[in-house]
């Protein structure tokens, strides 16, 4: 009997979880059911292909060769299913979309309207994830897209740059400095009360190292695991933040003020899986946010470094 479908699913449920029976849950089958298909498998094949003699299960020398094949052949059979899916007129279709947190508070909202506009048909499944998530998922074909920060990507990912970022500090009218119209030299932020992110998010590891490399000890008052909650305390209190400058476009009680020396832009960057298959789907929103991009960007943030 030669392998099936169904036993490389139920394999690959074990070999992550360890676990016959965390693995029979995730799949909606009894325990003995699922034990029943991957000895069949492994007759199949001809060899055991996980160590059942300790306390969790674990994948033979045999079972460590054959997961990764058979991971892919799932891989390519799902990338095949799509493409047998795939309208190219855009009547209908997926995307599957990942961006990484800071993207969500001013990009993710005028993206997913052009979208709507553009191609109603197309359904959208986003996700906000760190980008050390974002990139394993694209690999393992978890995502079509990922919305994140220029760098020394994993291998197998192709990057297109889109927009430089510039973080600033921003305040709310109620602030003593919200009509400013010069930097602010970034020794003043000593002295001032500062809300902003966790040190989980990359931006604030971004800022910290700012702040060290110049010698500033800042005043943090606040310290959120949300952008649209920094954004509120802001507009709310005298307290500032450091974000993004393109937040304060359309939120109006939101001001962009220099600081001088400005933190260091990080370039936006548009990633995907090398050589694997792009829907239609996927192909429309990279045409979008590159023509967004040039279009709805001041011209010194497209205007990206050779």
């Amino acid at each position: 009997m030669a392998p099936e479908l169904r036993h490389l699913r139920y394999l690959l449920a074990v070999a992550e979880h360890g676990n016959f029976t965390r693995a029979a849950e995730e799949l909606h089958i009894s325990q003995p059911t699922l034990s029943q298909q991957i000895r069949q498998l492994e007759r199949a094949i001809g060899t055991p292909l996980l160590d059942r003699g300790g306390r969790a299960v674990r994948l033979t020398d045999a079972g460590a060769a054959y997961l990764p094949l058979a991971r892919r052949a799932l891989q390519d059979l799902a990338a095949a299913e799509r493409a047998v899916h795939d309208v190219t007129d855009l009547s209908r279709g997926t995307l599957r979309l990942a961006v990484t947190p800071t993207f969500t508070a001013y990009l993710v909202g005028p993206l997913t309207a052009l979208l709507h506009e553009r191609h109603p048909g197309i359904a959208l499944h986003l996700r906000e994830l760190p980008q050390d998530r974002i990139e394993p998922a694209l690999l393992t074909d978890e995502l079509d897209l990922g919305i994140a920060f220029h760098g020394a990507h994993l291998p197998g990912l192709s990057a297109s740059d889109l927009f430089t970022e510039h973080l600033n500090l921003v305040v709310g009218d109620l602030h003593p400095q919200a009509a400013r119209a010069t930097p602010l030299p970034l020794g003043e932020l000593a002295t001032t009360r500062l809300a902003l992110l966790s040190g989980d998010f990359a931006t604030r590891v971004h800022i910290d190292a700012h702040f060290t490399r110049y010698a500033v000890r800042p005043d943090v008052a606040v310290e959120a695991t949300s952008i649209n909650a920094l954004t509120e305390i802001v507009r709310h209190t005298p307290l500032a933040t450091v974000l993004p400058d393109a937040l304060t476009r359309e939120r109006p009680g939101l001001h962009a003020i220099p600081l001088d020396p400005a933190l260091p832009t990080r370039t936006v960057t548009l990633l995907t899986r090398e050589n694997g298959y792009r829907s239609a789907a996927a192909r429309a929103f990279t045409d979008l946010i590159h023509e967004w991009t040039r279009t709805q960007l001041p011209s010194h943030e497209h205007q990206l470094k050779g």
